[in-house]
């Protein structure tokens, strides 16, 4: 069975793009879930008592944690779903620190496009920035990926 495509085929990607994905709240829970699976326990992520003594004041989600959530809301908005071929290329910092409670969005916007007919697509790259609930961006970064071709 094929998977359904929501996403936006090569084609349609064109300079200056933007796109705005819906928001999603980092919980508690997402920070031990993914400290579980990642095997990274940095008391800064997980003790509570202890990140209070740091700079930040209180434990902060995992940087890893909020890139991949980045990724997941630009799939749940639809338009890199069942078109992707490839999450080619990530360049990523880590700007401000993320918090339990903190609601984050991502704000994509295309800066190239290049055709790939070889590979059945083209390449795609993505300014891609996580805000916060205050509009303040979080992450930032690159992402380039590799999008199916239109088969019209």
């Amino acid at each position: 069975m094929d998977n359904p495509v929501r996403g936006m085929y090569f084609e349609e990607f064109s300079e200056g793009l933007e796109i705005i994905t819906g928001a999603r709240t980092i919980t508690e829970t997402d920070i031990v879930n993914f400290a579980g699976l990642s095997g990274d326990f940095n008391f800064i992520h997980t003790n509570a008592p202890a990140a209070a003594g740091t700079p930040f004041g209180q434990r902060v989600a995992h940087g890893m944690l909020v890139a991949s959530i980045a990724t997941g809301l630009a799939v749940q908005q639809g338009f890199i779903d069942g078109t992707t071929l490839a999450f080619r290329e990530l360049t990523w910092k880590f700007t401000k620190p993320v918090y339990i409670g903190d609601t984050v969005h991502v704000v994509v916007q295309v800066t190239q496009t290049k055709p790939m007919a070889r590979l059945g697509g083209g390449l795609v790259v993505f300014d891609a920035r996580v805000l916060n609930q205050n509009g303040d961006v979080v992450h930032k970064g690159e992402w380039r990926m590799l999008i199916k071709s239109n088969p019209a």
